[in-house]
């Protein structure tokens, strides 16, 4: 979906006139931390306009806008959450769009340890397994579907250890304190290769579809940098960056 009119205008004013630069406070899903900061950094180069970021999972950000916290962009882990933003009246009617398409991965810190990642965990040779939780993080929701359409919900549930967010989760793989997780191919990959230890991308068949959508909430309804960011990141130095992450667009 693109951008109503009066938004795209204001981008349009805000790109063209420096002196109209301003800040924008965004909250962004934790998978999309690192795209985010180098989108932002670009952004900012290219508008003059200064992204304030905040990072967390879907739900918890969710919590914040509804009581009230100051952010006027919305990108979120999925599509249904800026889609309630919409109907509950906290954000703009028909500035929602979807920026990327997440792909999940199962990961270790242990550059060894995952060859076959479907017989790893049929095997559950391992002591612990990590996935967000999944009724705040749509990532954790997608490691659940995961693991019933592989008839291993029962078997594995005893090994679980949930982080708040992707972020945490990606945490307690890289400290060790889980041997493996679920987590966001864009955590761990970049322009197609693993970056560090060892993962298996999980079948896009195995889960649900990922849309991850953005919005503009209605405290940043009338803020330029808010509309100018919204439609850079529909555009192709943006687009460059989320592929680059392992996302579809």
């Amino acid at each position: 979906m693109r951008l109503p009119l009066f938004v795209a205008t204001l981008a349009c004013l805000s790109l063209s006139n420096p002196i109209l630069a301003d800040e924008v406070q965004v909250a962004v899903a934790a998978n999309f931390t690192a795209p985010m900061q180098d989108i932002a950094q670009a952004f900012e180069q290219d508008t003059g306009h200064r992204v304030v970021a905040a990072f967390g999972s879907t739900g918890q950000l969710y919590a914040q806008i509804n009581h009230g916290a100051p952010f006027e962009v919305f990108l979120a882990a999925d599509d249904t959450t800026p889609a309630r933003a919409e109907s509950e009246g906290l954000a703009v009617a028909g500035s929602r769009f979807t920026y990327a398409t997440g792909a999940l991965a199962l990961w270790s810190a242990d550059t060894n340890l995952i060859n076959d990642g479907e017989q790893l965990l049929r095997s559950g040779d391992f002591q612990h397994l990590a996935i967000a939780n999944p009724k705040t993080a749509p990532y954790g929701l997608a490691a659940t579907q995961v693991m019933q359409a592989l008839n291993l919900t029962d078997a594995l549930t005893p090994k679980l250890v949930e982080g708040q967010s992707i972020g945490q989760t990606y945490q307690f793989v890289a400290s060790g304190n889980a041997q493996l997780g679920f987590v966001a191919l864009s955590q761990v990959s970049r322009n197609g290769e693993i970056t560090s230890g060892s993962a298996w991308q999980v079948p896009a068949a195995l889960y649900e579809p990922i849309h991850q959508d953005a919005v503009l909430l209605n405290k940043g309804a009338n803020n330029a940098a808010a509309a100018a960011l919204l439609e850079y990141l529909q555009g192709e130095r943006a687009a460059a960056v989320i592929s680059s992450y392992g996302y579809g667009h």
